[in-house]
């Protein structure tokens, strides 16, 4: 064992230290091993230096080593918002091992009937960086944040506070009459729209387009699982005006992004389609609601098959029996399904 450096210790002092320790080792009652009371003590101090790490420095931690594997590159600013807007004031500085249930429930009881979609997205982000903090040895124990079992007892359930707000959707039998009007306005933000109608794709989908997706001869569109919202590979049947469509666009210089912003090799800002359906006269409604206008026509007016239907919007197949047998996705039912939808818009020839 080690008693410092020579430069620091005189043999004498050394000497004595030896004797203090042998003494521990040795003694009648309450034997010591000197070497293995270090090392506790120097385990102590690191754990102490652990559960001092406060919830703000391990949500920041947390949000670092898993903001490159989020789609959108704003949810890493939503986190970031929600946590420091109404979570870091109330115990943003205490040392995360210290968290208890009081303390998250100080945070989310004002907003949990005013706020009810926050407050949930907010609880859950807690619960992710207390189990990150457990995990890396910085708390233990089960954690407060969590919802099954511990916090459902202590708040109303979010559905019965809250009524889900869909999106503002456009009825299908008005959509021909705004089709025909979208069709008569330029620009990209309006083209992207009239694609996003014809394909009942999602805005990100669309506005992320890029060429090599693209297989005009094939009349099919194939859209990378790292794209998709659900981490799949998804395969559009491209109608007859959706060829149309895509054939009459330039292809901009120094990109592949079918849809690009005026900044260099930038897709367009989500709310550019928004600001496409205001300037129709049509803000009341949301660029996502086209996806039900599409839906409820195909319920309501075909015969397609329900799996085609959710094929089509890049659903996931809710019953897993069904699900784990399901090979093909129904892609030649689906072009007849996609070039109906595409002449009751008004687009198909």
């Amino acid at each position: 064992m080690g008693l410092g450096p020579l430069h620091a210790v005189s043999l004498a002092d050394a000497r004595k230290r030896a004797t203090e320790l042998r003494e521990q080792l040795h003694h009648p009652s309450h034997p010591t091993d000197p070497l293995a009371a270090r090392q506790d003590a120097k385990l102590a101090q690191q754990i102490g230096k652990h559960r001092n790490k406060t919830f703000e420095f391990c949500a920041d931690a947390y949000i670092s080593a898993h903001q490159n594997e989020w789609k959108n590159s704003k949810h890493a600013q939503q986190w970031a918002n929600t946590l420091s807007q109404y979570a870091y004031p109330v115990f943003g500085n205490i040392p995360v091992g210290e968290i208890d249930e009081a303390l998250i429930l100080n945070v989310l009881t004002p907003i949990w009937a005013t706020k009810t979609e926050t407050a949930k997205r907010l609880r859950g982000r807690i619960e992710s960086v207390l189990d990150w903090a457990t995990f890396n040895k910085f708390r233990h124990g089960e954690n407060p944040a969590r919802w099954k079992g511990h916090l459902e007892h202590s708040l109303a359930k979010p559905s019965k506070v809250s009524k889900v707000k869909h999106h503002a959707a456009m009825p299908y039998q008005e959509l021909p009459a705004f089709f025909k009007a979208l069709r008569g306005r330029n620009g990209t933000g309006a083209k992207a729209l009239e694609l996003l109608i014809l394909t009942g794709c999602r805005s990100g989908e669309i506005r992320g387009a890029v060429w090599s997706e693209i297989d005009l001869e094939r009349k099919l569109w194939v859209i990378p699982a790292n794209r998709m919202k659900m981490s799949q590979e998804h395969r559009v049947p491209l109608s007859e005006a959706a060829i149309d469509l895509l054939n009459a666009l330039p292809r901009i210089e120094d990109t592949e992004l079918v849809f690009p912003s005026s900044k260099p090799n930038t897709p367009q800002s989500d709310m550019t389609l928004t600001a496409v359906l205001r300037r129709c006269g049509n803000g009341h409604f949301t660029v996502h609601g086209f996806r039900s206008c599409f839906r409820d026509w195909l319920a309501e007016t075909t015969n397609y098959p329900n799996e085609a239907c959710e094929l089509a919007l890049a659903h996931k197949i809710s019953n897993k029996v069904e699900a784990a047998y399901r090979r093909g996705d129904m892609l030649d039912k689906r072009f007849l399904m996609m070039n109906d939808w595409a002449s009751y818009c008004g687009g198909g020839k």
